[in-house]
């Protein structure tokens, strides 16, 4: 019964917002973690203090995911996780710190993903588990 609530919502803003590749991306990510056993606890965090925002928090058994989305449209520019770059791991490691801060998690159970999305029929999608090391950069300690 869920599943079909979600799919209706995500019709809807299909419907409303066509061109919204990052919408529908996350969309996907958001149903293809859950029907891989992930409990999606929040979307599009940010932190009060700003300097970034996690698409998706996710808990996997006793570990707290962060994920990132990245969609494209094709893939004929190069794979969507290729836009993760070492400033956007920077924000993500902030806005995850604030976050396990507030729900009480210890820094040693969390874990960095991507969900690359690649709009082509049927929607292309991968899930890179651990994409980047928990390890801090100094600025963020």
């Amino acid at each position: 019964m869920i599943g079909l609530l979600y799919r209706a919502g995500d019709a809807l803003r299909r419907r409303a917002r066509p061109a919204d590749h990052g919408r529908i991306g996350e969309d996907l990510a958001h149903r293809y973690l859950r029907q891989h056993g992930c409990t999606v606890v929040a979307r599009n965090y940010r932190p009060r203090s700003g300097g970034g925002e996690i698409d998706l928090v996710a808990w996997q058994r006793e570990t707290l995911v962060f994920v990132e989305v990245k969609t494209r449209a094709s893939a004929e520019f190069g794979a969507p996780e290729r836009a993760v770059d070492l400033e956007k791991e920077r924000f993500l490691r902030h806005a995850a710190r604030d976050y396990a801060r507030r729900a009480g998690v210890e820094w040693n159970c969390v874990r960095f993903d991507i969900v690359s999305v690649v709009l082509s029929r049927p929607p292309a999608i991968e899930w890179i588990q651990d994409a980047f090391a928990t390890k801090a950069t100094p600025a963020y300690q």
